[in-house]
């Protein structure tokens, strides 16, 4: 084990991995989520790090159980609560659960998830090789039938796609709960966003992550049961609150170096990404590009909103007449960049 430990860069003696799981009103999943962690084969220093953000149900009483077999089969249990009345929110949650916990290494367990018993085992071994990565890992959807089309494009994103694909409409390339990643790098990314609700704490991180050249990999192993509910934190965030954090990171990420480009889509989710840029990146557009006749056969489309005058008037062209680089805005995917021509986001 001393080996294992110098090899993780690790002291002797240290928690190699703490399991961050944040809990709020989770009885009716908590069970089978705790047991997940009590069986997992890692061989290593382990523990358990769970913070009960203001439970009304049953929480407390299932996590007091785990605690006592977890412990007796020599995993640490640290729990911490919040015991107002209201909820701090999800990102308030992870950080308090990872402040409270000593792991060399951080994986990330949703309370309504559940883990399959070689998952710490298989991402540590990634994590060591890669410590300023944020490493994911396939899954299996519960109930199978849902979101289908999302779970396929998480599942068989390639090793470049995990980098290519940041733009698109699903957020993050590997979903938070099969996050895992070193104490050190995420504390050098900075915590995670405490807004509470309707906040996506995940998918802030995730941008920050990759501006300071963090890594994504994902272990080509289903390790995780992913569960799909009305009550997930998911659902309280907006879909043009993701918008736009998305188009901001487009800018920072992309068009800030870019003198100008090319919308390629005359429709209506072209015409939305060029009204949510700022004024400045607006102006670098030199047209949208389509295929279709009719779109094109407008000649221009004049922002009507802006207070300039003349109204800025932007020439709406065939693609063969374009000028690159792009960005391909396709609503089922979101936009894409490329700058020597149309890259498929599928």
């Amino acid at each position: 084990m001393a080996e294992a430990e110098r090899a993780a860069g690790s002291p002797p003696g240290a928690v190699q991995v703490s399991v961050i799981v944040p809990v709020h009103n989770s009885e009716c999943w908590l069970d089978e989520c705790l047991k997940s962690v009590w069986e997992q084969d890692f061989k290593q220093t382990m523990e358990l790090s769970i913070f009960n953000d203001a439970s009304k149900d049953g929480s407390a009483e299932i996590i007091a159980k785990w605690k006592i077999k977890l412990e007796d089969a020599g995993v640490p249990v640290i729990v911490g609560s919040n015991d107002s009345a209201q909820p701090r929110g999800v990102g308030f949650a992870k950080n308090q659960a990872i402040m409270q916990s000593s792991g060399t290494y951080l994986c990330f367990l949703d309370s309504d998830d559940v883990m399959m018993p070689q998952r710490v085992r298989l991402q540590h071994e990634a994590a060591i090789q890669h410590p300023n990565s944020i490493i994911g890992c396939q899954i299996r959807r519960e109930p199978p039938e849902s979101t289908e089309r999302y779970t396929r494009w998480v599942n068989n994103l390639t090793e470049e796609q995990l980098l290519t694909q940041v733009f698109t409409s699903h957020g993050p390339t590997v979903i938070m709960p099969t996050w895992f990643c070193s104490r050190e790098w995420f504390y050098h990314v900075g915590k995670f966003d405490e807004g509470g609700k309707g906040v996506p704490e995940d998918l802030l991180f995730f941008y920050k992550h990759l501006q300071k050249g963090g890594e994504v990999l994902r272990v080509n192993h289903c390790l995780l049961l992913y569960r799909y509910h009305p009550q997930a934190a998911t659902h309280s965030v907006l879909e043009e609150t993701i918008w736009n954090h998305r188009v901001k990171f487009l800018e920072d990420r992309v068009l800030s170096s870019w003198a100008s480009f090319t919308i390629w889509n005359a429709g209506k989710q072209g015409k939305k990404l060029y009204r949510s840029l700022s004024p400045a990146n607006r102006k670098k557009v030199t047209a949208f590009c389509d295929v279709d006749g009719k779109k094109i056969a407008k000649g221009f489309y004049t922002f009507e909103e802006s207070e300039e005058r003349p109204k800025p008037r932007i020439p709406i062209c065939h693609f063969s007449q374009a000028t690159p680089p792009f960005i391909i805005c396709v609503k089922q995917c979101g936009f894409q960049t490329t700058k020597y021509g149309r890259m498929h986001t599928e």
